[in-house]
């Protein structure tokens, strides 16, 4: 309905899906470009990543954009405008970070005084409103995927919001669908009060026990196989219903059984199977990316439970005054490993990682954390 009253021009929210890792947010964002396309969209398909601009991320697919809809049937000033507008955010993007070896020719010469001020809020709306004034003129519209959002700065998430104000405003054929773990409504919120006009934020969590249900016995009933009820539930009890993790436990107990029904026997055998699977990949490239010190803050965390749990309480078992590991804090959400679920509360943005932290650092100890 929503890529339907965009392609037609009419007022609609973009969306933002906020949930922890491992609940399915990339598979939906990735089903939503496919229903884009159907609707004869133009798909941008992007995925924020530590240490690299929005403008790097952008600009090659953008640019594809464009040529696209520049070869699609008779000339149009609309699209010669967004190339020229698009040339002139590039070359200013370029310059200031210092990306001068990249070629964005598009056969076209810049706009002055169009997208290349240097100031990302001023000139990000102005190329947004741009293309979706070229994705107009074609008959078409845009959609851009946006994974991982969290890692954005707060001013390029800054920017991009005022990007989708402006096209909101113009009703442009340009709709955002993006995703991140769930400090990301809060940090768009900080970065412009009026987010929550532009946006919907679908929260994604863990299936319910009878939706876990059907998510294994859907892919085996259609090879003629089950699950017995008291397998079904201990499947749900370790995986406590995180999509990702259903699929681990589903895939090794099916390779675990000899028949059917697959029996709570399978489960316990694929059990060690998944665990292991899990703490080689999963967990293991997650705990890689952290310093001595941040591992010390998870270890903490994961001995006080599940959580979530109040910094007071971390920083009592560290010894640490809440003020010392406050920096610490900080730095391991933006690294997208915790997040705020209320204030003072600190939480694990994936799921049963404190049994991994207890699993990988079996020696640690209270007095020992923290030193």
């Amino acid at each position: 309905m929503m890529l339907a009253r965009v392609r037609r021009r009419r007022s609609a929210k973009s969306f933002l899906l906020v949930g922890l890792r491992g609940v399915g947010k990339t598979v939906l964002l990735n089903r939503m470009e496919e229903m884009a396309l159907e609707e004869r969209y133009e798909a941008l398909s992007l995925e924020a990543i530590e240490g690299r601009s929005l403008a790097q991320l952008l600009l090659p697919h953008l640019r594809s954009v464009l040529l696209r809809l520049d070869r699609a049937e008779s000339v149009n000033e609309q699209v010669k405008r967004a190339m020229r507008a698009f040339k002139s955010f590039a070359n200013t993007a370029s310059v200031k970070l210092g990306e001068l070896e990249v070629s964005w020719d598009l056969g076209v010469d810049p706009e002055p005084g169009t997208a290349d001020s240097g100031d990302l809020e001023h000139d990000l709306p102005e190329l947004f409103e741009a293309v979706g004034n070229a994705a107009a003129a074609k008959d078409t519209a845009i959609a851009i995927t946006f994974d991982e959002m969290q890692y954005l700065a707060e001013t390029e998430l800054s920017a991009l919001i005022l990007a989708v104000h402006r096209i909101s405003q113009r009703q442009l054929p340009v709709v955002l669908l993006g995703a991140g773990l769930p400090q990301l409504v809060g940090k768009s919120g900080r970065s412009k009060s009026y987010a929550e006009r532009l946006f919907d934020f679908p929260e994604i969590g863990r299936l319910n026990e009878l939706e876990a249900r059907e998510a294994l016995l859907g892919p085996v009933e259609r090879e003629g196989v089950t699950f017995s009820g008291n397998a079904l539930s201990e499947v749900n009890r370790k995986t406590q219903g995180y999509p990702y993790f259903l699929q681990e436990w589903g895939y090794h107990s099916w390779n675990a059984a000899e028949r059917s029904p697959i029996e709570v026997s399978d489960v316990q055998r694929a059990t060690h199977v998944a665990i292991k699977r899990l703490d080689e990949g999963f967990f293991r490239v997650r705990f890689d990316r952290l310093t001595p010190r941040e591992r010390d803050y998870l270890r903490a965390m994961a001995e006080l439970g599940a959580g979530p749990h109040r910094s007071g309480d971390i920083a009592a078992l560290l010894s640490t005054p809440v003020t010392g590991i406050a920096p610490l804090r900080n730095g391991l959400i933006r690294k997208g490993m915790i997040y705020s679920p209320a204030h003072g509360d600190t939480a694990f943005t994936v799921p049963l990682f404190d049994s991994f932290m207890v699993r990988n650092l079996p020696g640690w100890t209270a007095d020992a954390g923290g030193q």
